[in-house]
């Protein structure tokens, strides 16, 4: 018989490792949520923003799937981006199904605010563990992002 490698006295049901990471992954939103900068984006509207300031132009599916969501309900995130003047739709001129999200000036002036808050996030959370706790960390966050996406609805 071979021993379940999940249980942990320190993890929540029972040591599940799907739901612990659901409940980590929740808490560590609120957490971004506080340092967020500028306040008024949501942590999407702020992954949105961070994607295409690599990329500016995406279409509207790849945007998505560069932040982790559904391309079938990902419309009310870049319609608020949308609205708060950080974002604007253009057609693709190549394909006319097809639409590109681009930054506007609103979204551009922000830039450096934004990418800020994130090395600070980032060296928040790596002033919580050791350096080789952090860095298997990472490691693992790699792979989980790698994980198969064929099933989501």
């Amino acid at each position: 018989m071979s021993k379940d490698i999940t249980k942990n006295n320190e993890l929540l049901f029972d040591g599940s490792l799907w739901c612990n990471l659901d409940v980590a992954l929740r808490s560590t939103d609120h957490y971004f949520r506080q340092y967020i900068r500028p306040a008024e984006l949501t942590v999407i509207e702020w992954y949105i923003l961070r994607s295409l300031y690599e990329v500016d132009g995406q279409h509207a599916s790849a945007l998505a799937r560069a932040v982790g969501r559904a391309a079938t309900s990902f419309t009310p995130n870049l319609d608020k981006l949308q609205a708060k003047g950080y974002v604007e739709r253009q057609p693709d001129p190549h394909d006319r199904r097809a639409v590109r999200i681009f930054l506007t000036q609103k979204g551009q002036a922000i830039r450096e605010e934004v990418l800020q808050s994130a090395v600070d996030l980032d060296q928040l959370m790596a002033e919580m563990f050791d350096a080789q706790e952090f860095k298997g960390f990472i490691n693992i966050l790699g792979q989980l992002q790698t994980l198969n996406h064929s099933h989501d609805n």
